[in-house]
Formats: structure tokens, C-alpha cells, sequence
């Protein structure tokens, strides 16, 4: 092949030469073909890339259709039901109702009902009128040590950094929460001032303390204090985990700590920055429960929780025993689950690292009722989380409320490009670079945000009236079934059964299937 080339350009020279001898208008074709020479020549001689050495030239084309092969299949090749991690049917139903257009689908369902794990929810004959139903309830956050509740749409913005995603982009879904009253969580990047125009602010506090730390990296009440009681700051969040990359800790690179970017998170410019795998502040579940402590009288008594992956059921356990031991409650456990998304992760964390959504939903709403303080503590829950349907699963499951990450990135216009970690997002949401931000306007994304969260709301609301019920609290275990295989179907209710309250208050009530684990939870060790 090698040999090929050199004799073909050879011959190409001569000709373009003879050609430019009797005619000098010929010259375009030395332009056109010496380039390509050129490119080949180092193709040959480069040592980096096989294909490239062994094809000179004709090589590049496996890696131009290479780099054109998602956006080839998303438009020419999927189904409406293929895409991953979000099918385009999925997409299009976000797309539809943040633009205010018909989600209306002719002709019924595409999907395989006979299918295993095909879910619907069941019905009542006495299912109620929508106009009975309350459009946008509220669920009430804080156990009864918090002196300043907080009311929560049932569907919120979930956690995104500053950084991960563009300053429009975090303006944008900051307005879209203002214009539809609910909340937006900051993402542990810190506190920005595009999450303080005016949208309801859950501050997530990642094991970096960005917005909160000292110069070496520890958590700093004063800080923290002076941020935290900001009216806008509704609710503080402590970050153990997240469903994308559970027990993997961080770098930003120091290239691209900008002087806005240092200011925000209170670092140093000059030098890579660091999220830790774990938290400093404490080391025990103990410990945890004076730092719950400490975050509730430096916010001025508002609602504390934190956010989970579950990862070793009995380490949950350990924080159950540990709230019951030291009479600390949180005021909410945001339950993540292994299937969710990150601009950043490596791979093998995302496929296989994480309790997927459901079963860590179930196993926490277990745990909570089985310590008897499920009463004192509100679920919310995240991971692939996009249309009402979506939302009555995870209450189902136990869940209180839900947010949405992705859902949220396409009303911003997210196309699922898959160059989140490129800093080339088409969109303009999950990028920084100014000529691609700046095609994202944020008065008119947020407009499509508040939309989105409106329509999803009403449809899961409609969701609950077919099944005859009136309020989220009323979903529970019963309301969804599941295809076990062709012949099988299960409610949650036999899928998930549940604890009874109190159930892990002495070994000897404990279930055995959750003896070992209990053993094991101490409230001296994670």
C-alpha cells in the first residue's frame, strides 16, 4: 500500500507538472493534490496510528466516519425506541411540552407490552376528575428540629455544577425555577451568582467544600454561614455520592480555573483542584450527625439532608442507627441511583458501580420506616427521571419528590450530543466556551424550563387521578405493576415488600434478609 502511494503521487506530480508546463492555468490542481501528497507522505512516517501508516491517506477516512457515527445513527439509524442513555421518543416528549406543543401519539403504544419488565400503573374504575386533583401540590420538608420548612415542587431541577454546565445554562434554569417555583440545586461546583437571580436554591456541599472551605481544603463555618443563610438558599444538601461515579472523587484542572471559577469555589488559581472521595469534615456516623448539627444552626434552622448512592447497605444502616442514637434527624435523604448521568465519568464506574434507582429507592423508604423515623424524613430521588410516569414509579417506590438533571438539559435544547466532557456541547449547555454558550439565551430557555416542569407535573397529577387517588402521598406499592416474564406480573407491593415500622429497632425484629447487614451498620464506623 506504502509502495502504491509513493508511485501514485510520484506519477500525480509529473502529470500536474506537464500539465502547468503547457498551460499555467492547470496551477489549481498543484494546489488541490500537493496538500494531499503532503498528508499522506506524514501519514507514512508517523508512528502513532496503524491504520493511518499502512493506508497513507485513504486511512483518515476510518476515522472521519468514526467521529460522524453517533450523529449518523441518531438521526438515520435509531428507532424511536433505540437511543441511549435516552431513546428518541424520550427526548422528543421533553422537547414538546418545554415548546408548549402537542405530546398527543397516534395509534398507540410502540412499545412491547409482553415485554419483561414492561410497567404501567393500575387504574381505578372510580378514578377521579383532574379538577379534583390539587395541578401543583407541595410536600413539606423538615423534621421537627427544623425551624424554617421548606414547601417543594414535586418535581425540581437536579444537582449540576457551575463549570459542568455554561453560565447561561445555570442562568437559564435558575429563571425557569423562579418562573415555576421550585427548586434548583447548585451541584457541589459551589454556590455561583447565576444560582442566586431569584430560583429556589438547594446548596449542595460536595467533599471539596466549594463556596464553604478553608485554603487547605477543610470545611469553614463562616463561610458557610454567610452563604447558607441567603434567603434564596432554601435547603443544604451533603454530598456523599452521586449515582454517575459513587466513591470517585474529582480534579478540575488548574488550566481551567478561571479567576470567576476560583473566586466562587474559593480556591487558588495556578493549581489542579481537588473533590476528595470521601468527606473531612467527619469520619463516623456519629460524626456526621454533629456536622447535621452544626449545617442546621450556621443555616438558621433550615432543612439539612444529604446525597446517596447506595453503595454497602449496611453503611446506610450505620447513619439509620446513628439519627436514632443521637435523636438527630435529617430533614431529607436525596437517593441517587446508579443509572445517573455526569458530564465526566469513567466508564466502568457508570456501568458498574451504584445500586440502580429502584432498588436503592425501596431499600432506603425500607430502612427509614424500619428505624420508625420515615415520618421525620422526606425521599427525593433522581436518576432517569423524565415524564410523569417516570415521577408515580419512584413515589411508588417511596420517594416524596423527584428531580431531574437530564430532563431539565433537554428543555435547555440538549440534543444528546455526547460531547459533555468536550467542551464542544453544540448547545451551548454543557460547555464553556463563549461562541457556543452564547447561542443558548437564557430568557428564552427558561421560558421552555417552567414549561417543562409545569407539564410533566400535570401529567403525572393525571397519572394519579386515573388511579383514583388525590395526592402523592397517596401513591404507594400497589399502584404499579411490573411483567415478571410472559406469563408473571408483580405490584411493587410483591416485588419490594415492605418493613414494618420499628422492624429494625432490636435484632430480634430484624428480617433476615437484613440481619447481616444490620450486624454489621455500627454507628462508631462507616
Amino acid at each position: 500500500m506504502r509502495k502504491a502511494f509513493i508511485i501514485t503521487s510520484i506519477t500525480i506530480l509529473l502529470l500536474v507538472g506537464i500539465l502547468i508546463y503547457i498551460n499555467w492555468k492547470f496551477i489549481f490542481f498543484l494546489l488541490l493534490f500537493v496538500p494531499l501528497i503532503l498528508m499522506g507522505l506524514y501519514d507514512m512516517y508517523q508512528s502513532k496510528k496503524t491504520i493511518r501508516r499502512n493506508f497513507p491517506l485513504l486511512g483518515r477516512m476510518r476515522y472521519l466516519l468514526e467521529s460522524l457515527g453517533p450523529g449518523v445513527r441518531q438521526y438515520f439509524v435509531e428507532t424511536d425506541l433505540d437511543g441511549k442513555p435516552f431513546n428518541r421518543q424520550q427526548r422528543s416528549i421533553v422537547y414538546q411540552r418545554s415548546k408548549h406543543e402537542s405530546d398527543s401519539m397516534p395509534f398507540g403504544t410502540q412499545l412491547d407490552v409482553y415485554k419483561e419488565g414492561y410497567e404501567w400503573i393500575n387504574h381505578s374504575i372510580r378514578a377521579i376528575s383532574f379538577s379534583e386533583v390539587d395541578e401543583n401540590p407541595r410536600v413539606k420538608i423538615g423534621s421537627s428540629q427544623c425551624l424554617q420548612p421548606y414547601n417543594a415542587s414535586m418535581f425540581n431541577i437536579s444537582a449540576m455544577s457551575f463549570g459542568s454546565l455554561s453560565k447561561n445554562a445555570i442562568i437559564a434554569l435558575n429563571n425557569g425555577a423562579k418562573q415555576g417555583g421550585f427548586f434548583h440545586n447548585t451541584g457541589e461546583g459551589g454556590l455561583s451568582p447565576y444560582h442566586l437571580l431569584g430560583g429556589d436554591v438547594v446548596w449542595n456541599i460536595g467533599t471539596g467544600y466549594f463556596s464553604c472551605r478553608t485554603s487547605d481544603g477543610k470545611f469553614c463555618f463562616e463561610e458557610y454561614t454567610k452563604r447558607a443563610m441567603l434567603s434564596n438558599v432554601k435547603m443544604i444538601e451533603i454530598k456523599f455520592s452521586q449515582g454517575a461515579k459513587p466513591g470517585h472523587g474529582g480534579i478540575l484542572p488548574k488550566e481551567k480555573v478561571t479567576d470567576e471559577i476560583a473566586e466562587i469555589r474559593l480556591v487558588s488559581k495556578g493549581q489542579d483542584v481537588l473533590s476528595p472521595p470521601s468527606h473531612s469534615a467527619f469520619t463516623t456516623p456519629l460524626e456526621l450527625m454533629d456536622f447535621v448539627k452544626l449545617l442546621r444552626k450556621g443555616s438558621g434552622g433550615k432543612p439539612i439532608g444529604m446525597k446517596i448512592c447506595i453503595g454497602n447497605k449496611s453503611e446506610f444502616i450505620s447513619i439509620c442507627k446513628a439519627m436514632v442514637q443521637t435523636n438527630t434527624y435529617l430533614d431529607f435523604i436525596t437517593v441517587d441511583g446508579g443509572e445517573g448521568g455526569t458530564g465526566a465519568a469513567p466508564q466502568e464506574y457508570s456501568d458498574h458501580v451504584g445500586m440502580p434507582l429502584r432498588d436503592a429507592l425501596a431499600f432506603v423508604y425500607d430502612c427509614l420506616n424500619g428505624f420508625a423515623i420515615k415520618d421525620q424524613i422526606k425521599i427525593i430521588c433522581s436518576g432517569k427521571v423524565i415524564t410523569g410516569f417516570d415521577i408515580i414509579r419512584n413515589l411508588s417506590l417511596g420517594a416524596d419528590l423527584c428531580n431531574s438533571a437530564r430532563g431539565m438539559m433537554f428543555a435547555l435544547g440538549c440534543i444528546q450530543a455526547l460531547e459533555c466532557h468536550a467542551n464542544t456541547c453544540p448547545t451551548g449547555v454543557a460547555t464553556q466556551n463563549p461562541e457556543l454558550m452564547n447561542g443558548l439565551v437564557p430568557e428564552e430557555k427558561s421560558v421552555r424550563v417552567a414549561r417543562y416542569h409545569a407539564e410533566t407535573v400535570k401529567s403525572a397529577m393525571d397519572l394519579i387521578a386515573s388511579a383514583g387517588l388525590i395526592h402523592p402521598n397517596d401513591v404507594d406499592r400497589t399502584v404499579v405493576s411490573t411483567r415478571i416474564d410472559r406469563t408473571k406480573i408483580e405490584t411493587y407491593e410483591e416485588t419490594y415488600p415492605e418493613l414494618k415500622v420499628g422492624s429494625l429497632l432490636e435484632a430480634s425484629m430484624v428480617p433476615n434478609e437484613y440481619f447481616r447487614f444490620w450486624k454489621k451498620a455500627s454507628t462508631e464506623k462507616f
